[in-house]
């Protein structure tokens, strides 16, 4: 387990586990470095409750994307067909109702984002993993993203918009969060 301090403006110590299981700890800068280690040391046993918590969702977030297999030619092509004929038709149909177009749609196997927006030149990503999702889920996606064409940032306006578009957005989005256990790091 390695542990890493940063030491930047902030006024207490805190620390959360990532990914990996490293220990990442933020305290003020000028604390002593005595501080911030009994800070560690009180919190141990926190640490190996978050360490466990963290590889058992790492271990849910690989067994549900390994769901999708990709590794082979034969499995990529199978999946671009499949995800064509689902999000195609979403995309045209959502387009036209906003009346955006994007520039081009393609698909990639992302796990760290399930759609892409590039508003500079209105490109539109959207991983291939989205077929583990329900059709609403994989419309909320589409829809996400092509709201993005209209405003780039989530404001209020994005906002407005994903409930003008597709009422049931934070609906899909917490679905899509239990589905696939998306929370990755925990913070004490």
């Amino acid at each position: 387990m390695a542990i890493q301090v940063t030491y930047r403006r902030t006024s207490r110590l805190s620390m959360r586990i990532v990914k990996n299981g490293d220990v990442h700890v933020s305290a003020p800068i000028g604390m002593p470095r005595e501080k911030v280690i009994t800070f560690i040391e009180e919190h141990k046993d926190w640490i190996n409750e978050a360490r466990k918590k963290t590889y058992e969702r790492q271990k849910q977030r690989a067994e549900f994307f390994n769901k999708l297999p990709l590794t082979t030619r034969a499995q990529a092509d199978e999946a671009l067909k499949r995800l064509k004929a689902l999000v195609d038709p979403m995309m045209e149909k959502h387009a036209k109702e906003m009346g955006v177009k994007p520039s081009i749609v393609y698909y990639k196997p992302t796990i760290s984002r399930w759609g892409q927006c590039n508003v500079k030149d209105r490109s539109i990503c959207i991983s291939a993993y989205v077929l583990l999702l329900p059709k609403w889920c994989v419309e909320h996606v589409v829809v996400h993203e092509l709201c993005h064409l209209l405003e780039p940032s989530h404001n209020a306006r994005f906002h407005a918009l994903m409930d003008k578009y597709f009422p049931r957005w934070r609906e899909a989005r917490k679905e899509t969060h239990r589905i696939c256990r998306m929370n990755d790091d925990e913070d004490k």
